[in-house]
């Protein structure tokens, strides 16, 4: 029987995080093709294999959330991706959510996709090797009309019938609703909407009588909106972000991982220093650590272009960020 708290806790290991390498392959080929990388199944599989072999990541990683794609590709070791990873003391993940679509009764909001097959799926993906899981759900801000009270709730409700689904199923949840960082709306309002979305979301979880204990939740910053005009300091992000867990976050849950959400890699990298010396000031409860995406890929997608031949500079710069990262939770 696996101990899934233990899992989700393994999940925080000191100065080692979450690489969200999760991409659907629209976004995937979307993220090669801003940087002038030809796109397709293999190049997609080389992206992975750039950055989930590159020598000496398990120094800095403790698990990769990966795409349904990758968890059944090879790297150019020739070992499945999941194995590689396990074989190197990190937890393969993978993202179930089926992205998100317009609501029907506010179709400026979006609602998570997935539950159907969700149970058949996630069969599939423990004998795959995965040992956790990620659901998406994502929450958009805009003046005093958004969110609404609807888009939070129905998200929530499916966030928490996923984690249901996922502790039966014997794997670890990540809940991720992501407050956008989109927007014209100042770092005070975002604090308040992830306060709400966050409280909105344990409470649901704890109707669905979900373990918190083996819950990771995976949340975004509180900053100013990116269309705001406003620059935050690192020590004002730390406190919003910290105020809002402190009001809507059980001390009970396994882990909190921050996401970069559309931050460059030196703003998520200084934010989530500061974020860790205000917790250790005010004591928060929870273990913390990073979930990044393109904070961790873009420097490293810049210099390898796609070619055999930058490989080794590309994973040097990949490595770089990891470890400026991980130093950052000391």
């Amino acid at each position: 029987m696996i101990d899934l708290v233990a899992t989700a806790r393994a999940l925080f290991a000191h100065g080692k995080g979450i690489l969200a390498a999760d991409e659907s392959v629209h976004t995937a080929t979307e993220r090669l093709a801003s940087h002038g990388i030809p796109t397709g199944e293999e190049m997609r599989r080389q992206f992975r294999d750039l950055l989930l072999n590159a020598e000496g990541v398990e120094q800095y990683l403790s698990g990769v959330i990966l795409f349904s794609e990758t968890l059944a590709q090879k790297g150019n070791d020739k070992n499945l991706f999941p194995l590689s990873l396990a074989a190197r003391n990190i937890m393969p993940g993978i993202k179930v959510d089926l992205g998100a679509d317009p609501m029907s009764e506010s179709p400026d909001e979006f609602i998570t996709q997935g539950l159907l097959d969700l149970p058949e799926r996630l069969a599939v993906y423990k004998k795959q090797g995965a040992l956790f899981t990620k659901w998406r759900a994502v929450i958009r801000i805009e003046g005093d009309t958004l969110p609404t009270p609807t888009a939070i709730h129905e998200n929530a409700k499916r966030l928490a019938s996923y984690a249901k689904e996922v502790q039966t199923a014997g794997l670890v949840p990540i809940i991720e609703p992501e407050v956008l960082l989109l927007g014209k709306h100042s770092r005070a309002e975002a604090r308040a909407v992830i306060t709400r979305t966050l409280g909105t979301v344990f409470s649901v979880l704890e109707e669905h009588s979900v373990d918190r204990a083996s819950v990771v939740l995976k949340t975004a910053m509180a900053l100013s909106g990116s269309e705001s005009g406003k620059k935050d300091t690192p020590e004002e992000v730390a406190e919003d972000t910290l105020a809002a867990l402190a009001e809507s976050v059980p001390r009970q849950v396994a882990g909190i991982a921050f996401l970069s959400g559309g931050q460059t890699a030196d703003q998520a990298t200084d934010n989530l220093a500061a974020i860790i010396r205000r917790a250790k000031d005010v004591s928060a409860p929870w273990p913390l650590t990073f979930s990044f995406a393109r904070a961790l890929q873009d420097e490293a997608l810049f210099v390898w272009k796609g070619k055999e031949e930058n490989v080794a500079a590309a994973r040097a710069v990949f490595l770089a960020r990891l470890a400026a990262v991980s130093s950052s939770l000391n």
